[in-house]
């Protein structure tokens, strides 16, 4: 069995800090869907899922495959550590206001699945005036902050690549729905604004 030792204060404090991040992020979004008014299914992507699926695989991975318990991903001065301590923290903390920020700004539309309400509109204020898919980049900011926080260096690139394929998936299906919905209004907002990353993606 693993021992817990807490050599790494720096380090220990940061993995805290996530485990509260994670659970901030798994209770806001239940929150928001516990809220969320009750709306009539147009149109459902079921082959979005293979997205989430893949999605939460890279999730597992990056937690699964960790580093020893309160270690630094890399040996680094102590003043390093505290720089990236701070940079992942902020990821965190903006990754959760984004994503609450995005879902607040889509309301009764948000959902898990890829998939057109009655009444369907176009939401282009909040944080999508900068992206059309925040909520993904948030889960990417968590990943990356979680990935600083607790797992290996070799676990890391794995899981980002994983989970971009899957981000790619659910992208992809949702946009043909957002295109088949608002056509030229959709392609429109789509050549302006990114989609998950500016000027990646």
């Amino acid at each position: 069995m693993r021992q817990f030792t807490l050599h790494d204060p720096i380090s220990m404090a940061v993995y805290i800090a996530m485990i509260i991040s994670w659970l901030v992020f798994f209770v806001g979004f239940r929150w928001f869907r516990f809220r969320r008014p009750k709306t009539t299914e147009k149109r459902r992507d079921r082959v979005s899922l293979v997205g989430i699926v893949l999605q939460g695989t890279g999730y597992v991975i990056m937690w699964i495959i960790e580093r020893p318990l309160f270690a630094p991903i890399l040996p680094m001065p102590t003043w390093v550590e505290v720089v990236v301590a701070i940079i992942t923290v902020l990821i965190a903390v903006g990754s959760i206001w984004l994503a609450f920020s995005a879902v607040q700004a889509l309301g009764a539309q948000w959902a898990y699945v890829a998939r057109v309400t009655e009444g369907h509109r176009l939401v282009t204020e909040g944080p999508y005036r900068w992206l059309r898919n925040p909520i993904y980049t948030a889960m990417l900011g968590m990943m990356l902050a979680t990935g600083l926080a607790v797992s290996s260096w070799i676990a890391f690139p794995i899981s980002i690549v994983v989970f971009a394929v899957g981000t790619y998936i659910r992208v992809s299906r949702e946009e043909k729905l957002m295109h088949s919905e608002f056509g030229e209004q959709w392609d429109e907002y789509k050549r302006r604004v990114p989609a998950v990353l500016p000027g990646v993606f």
